[in-house]
């Protein structure tokens, strides 16, 4: 590509190390990466991390991957090496109920394909997804700096000079963020951002089960949070699934230090006997929760992506897949833009990606905020109006579908999304 070596030169003569520079290394940062390097093989890209993302990694949790997000590993040619730690969630059951009812009725059910060809979602660990997007990436000619940081960046005519933690100085076309929720980097760049915490906690970890899960998700709305049990393949005769538990902060710190009998016990008691007899198969974590929008996506030079941008309750499990769609628009509108010979690092360029963005993050931003304050709480008419609506949706069959496929994530538009090549 020679509009991007020949980028690579100042008019004043020295070499510029990266065309781009991404700040994190997790699943955004390396799918952002992928995505750049598979469209543009001779683009220079570096990324930095605190941690190596092909070393083991500690993270618990599993992400439910929309069939969009699945479209996007297959176009960049790593869904192949997950699949078989995937498992497909055919099923989605949703419930609302008091914490120790032993009824529960369904209120509404999903089930069924996206299309014609596979699920409209599929459970994967974060473990497998990072390390398999990080060795590709690597294969692919991307460049990993030591691990450390960015802690400054100024703008010095047509690029941005980055101070990173090693002491080290290098410049380059564009540094894009991708250094989570509490982005050190968007502070740095002065980016503002409207949210609140929750004061709620999700637990998560792996459990299995002595009963088969048949690809089946549940999701029970409880007076604390949403309580969501999510399939994952099993091992040997252990069938397992995956927790995402909702409850206030402070009984969430209480029960993830407990001993394991006590934590079990409680389990049982949402879970209920659906599963057989329940065991941890990983440590237990929690993360708080709350919600975040970047007030700017971009500056000249500088543009947020994934969780750096964004943060939302996993009340509907569209954040990891939110993520994703951001790493399909700015790499097309970069790809796009470098291909027509234009610096896609200018502030013009990298609005087009803020454009593309910003109506569906703040749409699922206030839908997640909605459901969740909607389903965290046990007032008696709310109860009912949720209860009728849920009634509702789950006999219209058209609005069921509509909903499989927002949830599929097929409303998005960038090409990488749909399984094609930028």
């Amino acid at each position: 590509m020679a509009a991007t070596k020949s980028s690579n030169q100042n008019a004043d003569g020295p070499e510029i190390p990266f065309d781009v520079v991404i700040a994190g290394a997790g699943y955004a940062g390396l799918a952002m990466a992928l995505a750049l390097k598979t469209s543009l093989p001779d683009m220079k890209v570096g990324i930095i991390d605190p941690r190596d993302p092909r070393a083991p990694s500690e993270d618990q949790r599993s992400s439910a991957i929309a069939a969009s997000g699945r479209n996007l590993f297959q176009a960049l040619g790593v869904w192949d090496d997950m699949v078989s730690a995937a498992e497909p969630i055919r099923e989605m059951i949703v419930t609302d109920s008091e914490t120790g009812d032993a009824v529960r009725p369904v209120f509404l059910t999903f089930a069924g394909d996206a299309d014609s060809a596979a699920p409209f979602a599929h459970m994967v660990p974060n473990q497998v997804m990072v390390h398999t997007l990080a060795v590709a990436a690597e294969n692919r000619g991307l460049e990993f700096l030591p691990p450390g940081r960015v802690t400054h960046f100024s703008l010095d005519g047509p690029v941005q000079r980055l101070t990173l933690s090693t002491g080290k100085i290098i410049m380059t076309r564009l540094l894009i963020a991708a250094d989570g929720v509490r982005s050190a980097l968007r502070q740095l760049a002065g980016i503002r951002t409207v949210g609140w915490q929750y004061g709620q906690s999700a637990i998560v970890c792996t459990i299995s089960h002595t009963e088969p899960h048949h690809g089946r998700a549940w999701e029970h709305f409880l007076p604390a949070g949403p309580f969501a049990i999510l399939p994952l393949p099993s091992k040997g005769d252990q069938h397992r699934s995956s927790l995402v538990w909702t409850e206030a902060d402070g009984d969430a710190k209480r029960l993830v230090a407990g001993d394991e009998f006590t934590f079990r016990m409680e389990l049982e008691r949402r879970i209920g006997h659906e599963l057989g007899t329940l065991s941890l198969a990983s440590p237990r974590q929690s993360f708080p929760l709350g919600l975040m929008v970047a007030r700017d996506f971009v500056r000249p030079r500088f543009a947020l992506l994934g969780d750096a941008a964004h943060g939302i309750h996993p009340i509907a499990g569209q954040g990891l897949n939110l993520g994703l769609r951001d790493v399909a628009a700015l790499a097309e509108t970069l790809v796009d833009a470098a291909r027509l010979g234009l610096d896609f690092g200018t502030l013009d360029v990298l609005q087009n990606y803020e454009r593309w963005r910003r109506a569906d993050t703040v749409q699922m931003a206030a839908t997640t905020d909605i459901l969740n304050r909607l389903f965290s709480n046990n007032l008696p008419p709310i109860r009912l109006a949720r209860t009728f609506g849920l009634g509702l949706v789950n006999r219209m069959p058209g609005l069921k579908k509509r909903f499989i496929g927002e949830a599929a994530g097929f409303s998005a538009q960038p090409k990488l999304l749909q399984g094609e090549l930028i």
